[in-house]
């Protein structure tokens, strides 16, 4: 099973040469400095959601195309996250890093039962 760190940085790196970047591209697009991309996409860092929205802006794409998988991914990617949402996001995931393995299940039910009824 991949970590979430691999999973979003090949993620990230395959949406890159798709759309024929380099991670200097990125970088001028961003800010964020060539080294941190390497590192997020080599599964090394694991960036907030902040930054991710960064990357997704600089590829032109929808912050949840990173998430989403085929069967759901023409739902969710059509989302578009203000700011405050993107903020709120964050706040979750800082503390969801203190869960236990079933109380962040349970959380992700959570959120899966309110995004499917956002959809609807």
């Amino acid at each position: 099973m991949k970590s979430i760190s691999n999973n979003i940085g090949g993620t990230i790196r395959d949406f890159r040469l798709q759309k024929g970047m380099s991670q200097g591209d990125i970088e001028k697009r961003t800010g964020l400095l060539r080294c941190y991309l390497s590192r997020v996409e080599n599964g090394h860092t694991v960036p907030s959601l902040e930054t991710l929205q960064k990357i997704a802006g600089a590829l032109d794409l929808q912050l949840a195309q990173f998430f989403a998988d085929d069967s759901v991914g023409k739902d969710v990617s059509t989302l578009h996250l203000s700011e405050e949402e993107i903020k709120f996001l964050t706040q979750v995931q800082r503390y969801s890093a203190n869960l236990s393995d079933s109380d962040r299940r349970l959380l992700l039910a959570m959120v899966r039962k309110f995004a499917s009824s956002a959809l609807t």
